[in-house]
């Protein structure tokens, strides 16, 4: 398989990097958009687990002949973005995708408290400031909106305002010098100036920084206090809270480290509701920023310093030490509005912050022809020097959305403890053959000689107008065989094999099925017939209409006729992946592996839907200057 060249005649290449990329779904949805003028080039992929790295290798390298390049390492590794930069090679990188994990706050599931994997949104948007791409995409479930009663949601959008023009910086820096020296103490100004400092600049600069903060804080502390007894400032409780406080905001880095082991233990250890989960978790509060600082501020408001002045200011640039740096200008805003240059400092503020982010935008994969509710939420960042982009405009309207027939009628003839290689012969359902219909490939109805159905765009790909197919799909288990050349034989359709479900389980999902619906008068049928299940929830597929959010576990759904759990191929198909898109590595894995381990069920289910994100990457082929 190889590009062809006709389409890529006149067209200009915008390149992109695919971070957390899992199974491919964004790259997948990249690759397929285009405009007459524009297309995307596909750079560098990234994620911790070798099975991606075998995923994206067969089906973008040896598949689709690219020559992509694959980063296999935690993002949070302190040389990953090192090793991203010298893989990309000094290339000019347009637009940044990708998903942090997402499962400490997933909506499908409890949601856990100081999860490790809540920070990864900061390494992410650490790597966006080094590459300064024009556009980046962060997709994520929908629950990130709520989490923490918004706050999560809060500080995503504080640390993409936070991301500074260096170019801009000089002249902000002097107007904030001299807005401070006209409006505010010397003790106030110099410890914004500090704090700014630290937020501009890289990790060595910013320890320097720091320290400078922390010296004007206890310069201040010092005076404050130089009238109290030696005695009594060695021993009242509040003057020790406080100068202990500041001791302990300074260790930054081991608190990091502290913290870390202790979510990494608790990870291990399985800790999560359970009479150990508050312990722990009070633990990480306590040794955080924010509760180091309440308990500074509480002593503060116990101690008579006998000038409130002090007192206040004190109090007002500890709080500063924990503000991001959007939330710093915010503060030097009233400043500008009392020295009456409030216009002065909004013009260059806006030419300070490099990204522009109006809103996080909500989409459903549903209104972009995948046969599944999956809501998720985007936040796009745009550079100052391009176009805003606050909306992914549907390419389907509500009443003509793909059915869960429409993209399995075609798949269904498989059974219990089945592999399916081929394609057979059609189950069909009369009361549902209406909703066949053909479509564009973006999922819109379409009576076109071009236009094709759902199940007919799956079996003969969505990439005839980009790429020239020599050999079909294949399968390997591992890279090792994959550098070998050993291949299984290639096959008409891949990844279609049920599991060996006993007759108690056949009988449950059966009664599940009957009823439609996984509730109490359900649940107590299948205890009066001995097939209870202890599983949370059970979704009986609706032929009529689209599929919930796909998940991990296979036997969360259950196939709408023929009564069993679904396939990966089948998954697939929900999600709007290619029949030609060989999933690698293990079909499923059980039990303490699923940490460890990411088969192709994981794969399909924590991808990007890829019609979705085919029209958020033609959105912004079409607002993109370069």
């Amino acid at each position: 398989m190889a590009e062809r060249k006709d389409f890529l005649n006149g067209k200009k290449a915008v390149t992109f990097v695919d971070l957390f990329a899992g199974a491919g779904g964004i790259s997948e949805g990249f690759l397929q958009a285009y405009t007459p003028s524009k297309y995307f080039k596909f750079l560098l992929a990234s994620d911790i687990n070798e099975n991606c790295e075998l995923t994206h290798t067969v089906r973008y390298n040896r598949q689709f002949g690219l020559d992509t390049k694959f980063l296999t390492q935690d993002i949070m590794d302190n040389d990953f973005l090192q090793n991203l930069l010298d893989m990309l090679d000094g290339a000019e990188v347009d637009v940044v995708t990708g998903g942090p994990s997402c499962q400490s706050f997933s909506l499908s599931g409890r949601r856990r408290r100081f999860d490790r994997r809540d920070n990864l949104f900061l390494h992410y948007l650490k790597v966006i400031r080094k590459l300064r791409p024009k556009y980046f995409v962060m997709e994520n479930v929908k629950g990130l909106l709520t989490k923490d009663k918004g706050h999560f949601k809060s500080a995503i959008m504080r640390e993409i305002r936070s991301i500074i023009d260096d170019s801009a910086l000089p002249p902000m820096l002097l107007y904030v010098d001299s807005l401070l020296t006209r409006n505010a103490s010397a003790f106030v100004r110099n410890c914004y100036m500090s704090k700014i400092q630290m937020e501009v600049t890289d990790d060595e600069k910013a320890v320097i920084c720091r320290e400078r903060f922390f010296q004007h804080i206890e310069s201040l502390f010092k005076a404050a206090t130089r009238k109290i007894g030696y005695r009594l400032s060695k021993s009242d409780p509040n003057i020790c809270t406080i100068r202990h406080g500041l001791n302990i905001l300074r260790t930054v880095e081991q608190r990091n480290e502290i913290a870390d082991m202790v979510i990494q233990l608790k990870t291990a250890a399985d800790i999560d509701n359970d009479a150990f989960a508050n312990r722990f978790n009070d633990f990480l509060s306590f040794i955080d920023d924010n509760s180091v600082i309440a308990s500074i501020l509480a002593a503060i408001d116990c101690f008579d310093f006998g000038n409130d002045n002090d007192a206040r200011e004190l109090r007002d640039m500890i709080c500063l030490y924990s503000s991001s740096l959007d939330e710093t200008f915010e503060q030097l805003r009233t400043y500008a509005e009392t020295d009456g240059s409030s216009k002065e400092f909004d013009l260059l503020l806006r030419e300070l912050q490099l990204y522009k982010v109006d809103r996080p935008v909500v989409v459903n994969s549903a209104d972009y022809g995948v046969p599944q509710n999956r809501e998720r939420v985007l936040f796009i960042g745009c550079r100052k020097d391009q176009p805003l982009i606050d909306e992914i405009p549907p390419t389907v309207v509500r009443g003509e959305r793909v059915t869960v027939y429409e993209a399995l009628n075609d798949l269904d003839f498989i059974g219990n403890g089945a592999t399916e290689t081929n394609y057979g012969q059609r189950r069909v359902i009369e009361d549902f053959e209406p909703m066949i219909r053909t479509r564009e490939v973006t999922g819109r109805i379409s009576d076109s000689p071009l236009a094709r159905t759902y199940a007919e765009w799956s079996k003969e790909g969505r990439f005839s107008h980009r790429f020239s197919f020599d050999h079909g799909p294949f399968y390997v288990r591992s890279m090792a065989d994959l550098h070998e050349n050993i291949f299984m034989e290639e096959l008409a359709l891949y990844n279609h094999q049920t599991s060996s479900q006993s007759e108690e389980v056949k009988k449950r999902l059966s009664i599940i099925a009957k009823h439609g619906v996984y509730d109490e008068r359900c649940k107590e049928e299948l205890v009066y017939n001995g097939v209870s299940s202890n599983k949370r929830n059970y979704t009986v597929l609706n032929p009529a209409g689209q599929s919930p959010t796909v998940v991990t576990m296979p036997d969360d759904f259950i196939h709408y006729s023929a009564h069993r759990a679904m396939t990966v191929r089948e998954m697939a198909r929900l999600q709007s992946f290619d029949d030609s898109f060989v999933f690698q590595g293990k079909r499923q894995t059980g039990g303490s592996k699923r940490k460890s381990e990411i088969p192709q069920f994981t794969l399909v289910g924590n991808a990007v839907p890829p019609l979705m994100a085919r029209a958020i990457a033609e959105v912004i082929l079409n607002a993109i200057k370069l």
